[in-house]
């Protein structure tokens, strides 16, 4: 170092300069202008997370337009009685509400200690756990510990329910904010009881249960009030990963995190440590299988056949009263917590459901028809669908009567495997199929409260049903009626309006259509002179056919729109087939019930409800009132009534019906202790075989037949008789005797046998019901005329039953005495599609089931 004069004067000269000053002060301005730099940038910084955060929260959800309540309950069905019979449900509202004072303590307790031990503390959010799993991420770099209290994740739940489609971590970061703002406004505004009753009834507890009561009744059998220490641990435990701590598929994971939360019970004063250790040794997982098979043994997923209706039926009134689209009736009805309540008598139900259920009701002789649908992926990627029809037409090719029958399911299941196999040669994968074999033949039944108009059972086939809303062919299949048409489109027009009364006479003789064709009657023989009363007795369509020709086929067919019946063809473009026909079913057939598409059972049923119910035909319900899950009422459902005939025609109609049952068509439906009055119906080709009968009480139809409509062999032409006398007659067991009650409007009268007219000496005489405005006052004029004199017989003792012990009747009284000839029209058969009613006389139907007639055959629309 050189501290030389010399050199210390350089170095003053040095510091002192100008350059050196120069580059000096740019230094210090240079970080100064980084430092104010820095604090506008942290200002910025500040300001643009200021702007960004409050733009957050003004995106959020307005606390006062939020609803912190579960989103979907379960809805309730119960019978006529009151009685729960099923329980619908969304999958993700399979939740029973209860409030918090039916939860049990200990549960309560549960939850918040491993949920949210500091609930009752902060106010909607957590500033400590918001730390302490802060400061575990940052250690540890484990992020999975969560900070949310109770309120947060009610928020999570019934307010942000996108959050499971958040794709980025800003969607998750937004949420997060707007979730933590929301808690603190709503507790500001919610006490915390309410807060935890909607997160115990919205939390997802596993096995498609949501709310604690619904977990209750899935894992133990029990309502939630009832639950002991344990399994409210149990439950408790469930909630942080409803999958992995399932205690039914994984007891292990469910038992280690039960211990954890009985021990944070503990550390927070909740329990003793005698409940804790009384808790841990509990055995509630050997409960919890039991319940499972319990529960598995009792409950039944698919829904009857009733409550497919009935689901319909309230999805249509929704719509239609209430005005919802489709998709918001069916969520309303599965998570909207309605309570039906139904029409369904439960003990009526049952004895349908065992009799159809019994093998012995039926023939010997069992088919089993085909029902197969395949969708595959063929080796291009293409989606494409095969059907029962298309397998049908791959194997006529190899033999042309093949059918869709079967002896056995298992022989069926070969020609559907040789389909299936024959499909996938080319390398298409499945991607959905449907095997199904129906017992043959079919039948239905349904059961009327004819005085309501209440359904208190129906059944839509025998054999297991194996879905929900399939097939109902008390419902949704459509059959010709046969004879039973005879009462509702001919007599009770002709007997109401035209003057006729049961005395009335037809010659029973050859007789032709418009066309030519012959009108036959079953036994191919003819009686002669016969009153109406007789016609209906034994069946006779010639009779039928005149009748309506007096009554006119359009008054007829009036008639029959005002009995209920909605499946008509009335000559409109709603009525146009493929080829371009237009149908309609104002003509004489339809008196023999040859219509263009058929009739359901359930309004055949309710037209003779009508009949039962003094001439006032009620629409048939299902139930009688929905509420909401408040408990108000949404849809009063009250049944539409009108007037269809005078209560003297419905009388005299059940007055002739009754002799069907006691010595005509329906003997093998009499009823040990109560009268019945009902109707016989046969098409010509037995396709179809009915009896609609009623008592005091109530209305029963029967149907049966192939799905395919085929014609029913000589031995399986009576067994649906069988089954509704089974039916009725459990049904009636304990009920009163009571006849039939005869009203004021009708008198007893003696006329002449052959012409209706008041007798001379000399006449054949019967004594008959009359309505007071139709009784005969001239005198017969084809007997003896020599005496004036003739005791008349008026009475009115409502008692008394017409003697008809001069019956003309010279036909055989069989079963099969009302097979009808009623010309051919174009039926739908049970899955919709158009097709051969079966009925061979009048010109018939082409024998290829399409529905098209020959050019030469006689198609029943006159005018």
């Amino acid at each position: 170092m050189n501290y030389g004069k010399k050199s210390t004067a350089k170095k003053r000269t040095a510091l002192i300069s100008r350059s050196s000053m120069m580059g000096k002060r740019a230094r210090v301005s240079f970080i100064r202008v980084l430092f104010v730099s820095l604090i506008a940038l942290c200002i910025a910084v500040t300001c643009l997370g200021v702007g960004s955060f409050r733009g957050v929260i003004d995106t959020a959800p307005d606390v006062d337009d939020i609803d912190i309540m579960p989103l979907g309950y379960a809805t309730f069905l119960y019978d006529d009685a009151g009685n729960q019979i099923r329980k619908l449900a969304a999958p993700d509202s399979n939740r029973l509400p209860v409030t918090l004072d039916q939860i049990p303590v200990d549960l309560q307790h549960a939850v918040v200690a491993i949920e949210d031990e500091r609930f009752y503390e902060h106010n909607g959010i957590d500033v400590k756990g918001i730390l302490r799993a802060g400061m575990k991420a940052l250690t540890t770099g484990d992020f999975s510990e969560g900070a949310s209290t109770i309120t947060q994740q009610l928020l999570k739940n019934n307010v942000f329910t996108n959050w499971t489609s958040e794709s980025t971590q800003l969607e998750r970061f937004t949420r997060k904010i707007q979730e933590q703002y929301l808690a603190v406004q709503v507790e500001k505004k919610t006490d915390k009881d309410t807060i935890l009753e909607n997160y115990l009834n919205t939390i997802n507890l596993g096995a498609g249960s949501y709310g604690v009561q619904a977990a209750a009744r899935q894992y133990f059998d029990k309502d939630v009030w009832d639950l002991n220490l344990s399994e409210c641990a149990t439950l408790a435990g469930i909630t942080q990963n409803p999958t992995k701590f399932n205690p039914i598929i994984n007891p292990d994971s469910n038992r280690k995190r039960r211990k954890e939360v009985l021990q944070h019970m503990l550390d927070q004063d909740y329990i003793t440590q005698d409940q804790y250790d009384e808790a841990l040794a509990d055995d509630v997982y050997s409960r919890i299988q039991a319940a499972q098979e319990k529960n598995s043994s009792t409950e039944n997923t698919v829904y009857t056949y009733f409550e497919d209706e009935l689901t319909d039926q309230i999805i249509n009134d929704l719509m239609n009263i209430k005005g919802y689209t489709k998709k918001q009736a069916t969520n309303l009805l599965y998570s909207g917590g309605l309570k039906v309540y139904t029409t369904q008598d439960s003990k009526i139900q049952n004895i349908l459901d065992e009799e159809y259920a019994d093998p012995s009701n039926y023939p010997d002789t069992v088919q089993y028809e085909l029902d197969y649908a395949l969708t595959v992926t063929d080796p291009d990627g293409n989606q494409v669908n095969y059907s029962k029809e298309m397998l049908q037409l791959y194997f006529q090719n190899e033999d042309p009567d093949f059918d869709l029958l079967f002896d056995s399911p298992e022989d069926g299941q070969t020609y559907v495997d040789k389909y299936k196999a024959s499909i996938l040669a080319n390398g298409s994968k499945v991607l959905a199929e449907r095997v199904n074999f129906a017992p043959q033949p079919q039948s239905s039944m349904s059961v009327i409260d004819q005085h309501t108009g209440y359904v208190k059972a129906l059944i839509g086939g025998r054999g297991e049903k194996t879905a929900s809303l399939t097939l109902n062919r008390a419902t949704d299949t459509t059959r010709q009626p046969g004879s039973t048409f005879k009462i509702v489109s001919t007599y009770a027009p002709a007997l109401n309006e035209k003057g006729m009364t049961l005395a009335t006479t037809f010659e029973d003789e050859p007789y032709e259509y418009p066309d030519g064709s012959p009108v036959n009657n079953a036994t191919r023989s003819y009686n002669g002179t016969t009153t109406i009363r007789t016609a209906i007795q034994n069946s006779i369509n010639v009779v039928a056919v005149k009748c309506l020709e007096k009554v006119t086929p359009d008054l007829g067919l009036k008639y029959l729109d005002n009995f209920g019946f909605t499946t008509l063809a009335h000559g409109t473009e709603a009525d146009k087939d493929a080829n371009g026909n237009v149908w309609s079913d104002a003509n004489l057939a339809t008196a023999l019930g040859g219509i263009t598409r058929g009739v359901t059972n359930v309004e055949l049923c309710a037209s003779y409800a009508a009949i039962a119910n003094g001439g006032n035909y009620i629409k048939p319900i299902y139930y009688t009132k929905i509420l909401d899950h408040n408990g108000n009422v949404l849809i009063e459902n009250t049944a539409a009534e009108r007037s269809v005939i005078k209560e003297s025609t419905a009388f005299l109609l059940t007055s002739a019906m009754e002799d069907v049952v006691k010595q005509g068509t329906g003997t093998a439906c009499q009823l040990d202790n109560m009268p019945v009055a009902g109707k016989t119906g046969t098409t010509e080709a037995y396709n179809d075989l009915w009896f609609v009968g009623y008592t005091p009480y109530y209305t029963c139809a029967v149907w049966s037949g192939y799905d395919n409509n085929e014609k029913l062999p000589d031995y399986a032409r009576n067994f649906h008789k069988a089954l509704w006398k089974k039916v009725m007659t459990r049904i009636h067991e304990g009920l009163p005797s009571k006849e039939f009650e005869k009203p004021a409007s009708v008198e007893k009268l003696s006329v002449c046998e052959e012409t209706g007219l008041l007798p001379r000496a000399g006449c054949p005489v019967i004594t008959e019901y009359f309505d007071v405005g139709t009784m005969p006052t001239e005198y017969c004029d084809q007997h003896f005329y020599d005496s004036d004199d003739y005791d008349y017989n008026y009475d009115t003792d409502s008692s008394d039953q017409t003697d008809n012990t001069t019956d003309t009747d010279n036909s055989e009284n069989s079963d099969n005495g009302d097979t009808d000839n009623s010309g051919d029209s174009n039926n739908t058969d049970d899955n919709g599609n158009s097709g051969d009613d079966g009925t061979d006389n009048t010109g018939g139907s082409d024998d290829n089931g399409d529905g098209n007639e020959d050019d030469s055959s006689y198609q029943v629309d006159y005018y």
